[in-house]
């Protein structure tokens, strides 16, 4: 089959499963099939789709149209210019958590640093902020931190691929930081915030449930942490949240039981100090 061809079925099949990036979604699979990149497609759309690769196309089109993530099927999702391996065992990396690492980078540079800072990522998943941190804060020391022992896994696997120096630990929340010598400076945390009832998209029910949903009001996990926090010492002195806006009062009233203040807010994220 044509590249013309091709792309006007593959748009229609995603349009009628009402997926708004149709076109975009087929030339970005189309790309990766081909090792062409988009223009070139777009200006030969007399090239022959054919053999395995006509019918690889065809079985992520389906797997696509029936709303499984983009990530999922090309194995892989960007966050800050780079390339992160996902799996069904991660969450798609977002967009707007790109914020924790502008705010991170804007307290380093007006921090100083008679020590080393060292930085844990808790519920770290793909390791996309704990690798990031590290490739953007090389002086810094990452530890990240998963529940899930798969994404301990896959946060190593990319951890060795960028060539980030970060230690990834398997553990519940803060526990791996409980007696470690010398203590954590900083805290990442993107926890499960999406509250039990909230109707997410069709997408995002392909993602792992527990790494999305946070209890009643989305916050029971950022409870156990601040709780957790009192067998630490010392403690963390920057703690970074990522919640939804409309939860961003009731995690301060929950961070300020434990000691600290909200010193800035930036969209989706919460920067708290002690």
């Amino acid at each position: 089959m044509l590249v013309s061809d091709w792309l006007i079925e593959a748009q229609q099949i995603l349009k009628s499963a009402r997926i708004s990036t149709a076109r975009l979604d087929c030339l970005v699979l189309l790309e990766d099939e081909s090792g062409k990149d988009r223009s070139w497609l777009l200006s030969h759309p007399e090239h022959y789709l054919q053999g395995s690769s006509f019918e690889n196309l065809n079985t992520k089109i389906t797997q696509r149209a029936q709303h499984v993530p983009l990530a999922y099927i090309r194995g892989k999702a960007e966050f800050y210019g780079r390339e992160f391996k996902v799996d069904e065992h991660t969450l798609v990396p977002r967009p707007e958590t790109e914020t924790m690492i502008e705010l991170l980078r804007g307290l380093w540079d007006g921090a100083t640093h008679a020590t080393q800072w060292i930085i844990a990522d808790i519920g770290t998943g793909s390791g996309a902020i704990a690798i990031t941190t590290k490739l953007e804060l090389p002086e810094t020391d990452v530890l990240a931190v998963d529940i899930d022992p798969q994404c301990v896994r896959v946060a190593k696997q990319n951890s060795q691929s960028l060539r980030a120096d970060i230690t990834v630990v398997p553990g519940d929340l803060l526990e791996p930081l409980f007696g470690m010598v010398p203590a954590a400076d900083v805290l990442l945390c993107n926890l499960p915030y999406v509250p039990d009832d909230f109707q997410i998209n069709t997408a995002a029910t392909h993602e792992p449930k527990h790494a999305i949903f946070g209890g009643k009001d989305g916050l029971d996990l950022y409870r156990m942490l601040f709780n957790q926090l009192r067998k630490l010492s010392p403690k963390p002195r920057y703690i970074f949240a990522e919640s939804l806006p409309t939860q961003h009062d009731a995690l301060a009233t929950i961070a300020r039981a434990a000691g600290y203040s909200l010193e800035k807010t930036d969209d989706f994220i919460q920067l708290f100090t002690r």
